[in-house]
């Protein structure tokens, strides 16, 4: 099953992919080859430390480019422009009890920072919003209370 990534959340993990291959990965072996120098492996204590920093360089390497390889890579800016609340759109929303106003782009499991605006399509607001239009108002269940949201606009950016 392919899992949904703007081209911009692609982008960075083909970004970390290239800095873990080709600048992390020659560190921690010249660290290891380092550390091997200084004799018995037994009570190395860097040769240890290298050792796991290169299993846990390794294990995401292979994370990255499985998620990669199983990606369905979403450009926003050539989504057709329904109006419709789909992955990868920006929507601008108002709290109706309390007026605040919000603003959230849809995007995957990886790329989600709620604090910098983007919310994973499996949090409880994106899966209220998938398929909404502006003006519609939706009811989102969330660990904080159930909220009365308002579609304000969908951005396509």
């Amino acid at each position: 099953m392919k899992t949904p990534m703007t081209l911009r959340g692609a982008e960075a993990l083909r970004e970390e992919l290239r800095r873990r291959k080709q600048e992390l990965r020659p560190k921690i072996v010249a660290a290891l080859d380092e550390a091997r120098s200084h004799g018995d492996l037994r009570e190395n204590a860097e040769y240890h430390a290298a050792k796991e920093q290169h299993g846990f360089n390794e294990g995401r390497i292979k994370e990255i480019e499985h998620k990669l390889a199983n990606a369905q890579v979403v450009d926003v800016a050539q989504l057709p422009r329904t109006g419709k609340v789909v992955f990868g759109v920006t929507v601008e929303l108002a709290d109706t009890g309390n007026g605040e106003r919000l603003r959230y782009q849809i995007v995957g499991e990886d790329e989600a920072d709620s604090r910098n605006g983007r919310i994973s399509i499996h949090s409880p607001i994106a899966r209220a919003l998938i398929g909404k239009s502006e003006g519609d108002v939706v009811q989102v269940h969330t660990p904080g209370g159930t909220r009365e949201l308002e579609v304000v606009k969908v951005l396509y950016q």
